[in-house]
């Protein structure tokens, strides 16, 4: 699994870029796979902790349901409100629920927070940042171990 760190050490600019998205809005949204194979759009947060990008969610929830079944995930910034400033970004890989005495010092951190919790580091098979500078849009993407490749429309 490829974690934010290794996101950070290959493509530090646009890691920067990205987390700046996720940080500037509390909630986003993911998108799960249902039993049957179709998909499920749910509102989310995520935190970077340890090098890690983490989602939390509500213990049994759908989603967690999904991801335990299936890993698979894509992750979209909220965007924010009428305005591509800093640019839309989005993120796909793979769940990997985290538990015993790393999910315990997780929780621990975020006291306020919900008390308990489903926890997954979110690992990353592609991160995309899409941005606009005046007439141009730009598509920045990475893969680990490609580097990141930009696209000019």
């Amino acid at each position: 699994m490829t974690n934010w760190t290794q996101f950070e050490t290959e493509a530090p600019d646009l890691a920067k870029a990205v987390a700046a998205r996720f940080e500037a809005h509390k909630h986003h949204v993911l998108a799960t796979l249902r039993n049957d194979g179709a998909p499920r759009v749910s509102g989310t947060e995520v935190e970077f902790y340890e090098g890690a990008l983490l989602l939390g969610s509500m213990v049994g929830a759908r989603k967690v349901q999904d991801l335990q079944r299936d890993p698979r995930f894509s992750l979209h910034s909220n965007p924010g409100h009428h305005t591509m400033d800093g640019g839309d970004a989005k993120i796909s890989g793979r769940a990997d629920e985290i538990l015993g005495e790393r999910k315990q010092q997780i929780l621990e951190h975020y006291p306020d927070e919900i008390p308990e919790a489903d926890v997954f580091e979110l690992g990353l098979d592609e991160v995309v940042l899409t941005t606009v500078d005046g007439e141009h849009l730009y598509v920045d993407l990475w893969r680990p171990g490609a580097g990141v490749t930009r696209f000019t429309k």
